[in-house]
């Protein structure tokens, strides 16, 4: 695997990205008209054009000393999606007990940061890789704890102590996405530009 580089992509630039998460979903279709699902991917992949987001020539410079320094796709990098970077609710500062993350058993300390789409059978559970270093927030049994190292660079939280038997270990935080830029060549004309037309901008998640 190719360097990580723990960089966060321009945020006002971010700030008026598009995109959204994808799946990957095989469809047959039977002689009978019914049809035959199968989900190829057990997450979703999300994809971002931040053209959009560059409104100035200086934005536009940012972004491409950031592309050079990363080598085009070579190397991946923080990414803060303004629509889902938080484990909290829209305009709401993270809780430690926004997020279940596991349950004790008496031994074990470490626990993967998560965050869950949806209720019931068919919720999403969503790995968080990246978080944002100081923004994570612990509880054990609904009782918040600084007892915890964090590793930011793969989302691993460790507590000082195993949790009791039954104890549920919740966690609130921000997040980043690791992406990657999806080209070797970014393309702008600065007439155009100024005219306002957007550059395509594309990016990538990569698996952490």
């Amino acid at each position: 695997m190719q360097a990580f580089h723990e960089v966060t992509f321009p945020l006002d630039v971010a700030l008026g990205a598009s995109g959204g998460p994808e799946r990957r979903t095989d469809v047959v279709l039977l002689g009978s008209g019914r049809e035959e699902r199968n989900a190829r991917w057990a997450h979703s992949r999300r994809r971002y054009d931040a053209g959009y987001g560059v409104k100035s020539l200086a934005g536009l410079q940012a972004v491409v000393a950031f592309f050079e320094e990363r080598r085009g796709r070579l190397h991946g990098f923080r990414f803060r999606d303004r629509l889902d970077h938080a484990s909290a609710q829209p305009g709401a500062a993270p809780s430690p007990t926004d997020q279940p993350i596991g349950t004790g058993d008496g031994e074990r300390r470490a626990f993967a940061l998560a965050k869950t789409y949806g209720l019931g059978a068919s919720a999403y559970l969503r790995p968080i890789a990246k978080p944002v270093a100081g923004s994570v927030r612990v509880a054990v049994g609904g009782v918040e704890t600084t007892g915890f190292a964090l590793d930011a660079a793969t989302g691993l939280m460790t507590l000082d102590a195993p949790p009791a038997h039954g104890a549920a270990v919740t966690a609130g935080f921000l997040f980043d996405v690791p992406v990657r830029f999806d080209t070797d060549r970014l393309d702008v004309n600065l007439t155009s530009f100024a005219a306002g037309e957007i550059p395509s901008i594309p990016l990538v998640e990569i698996r952490i």
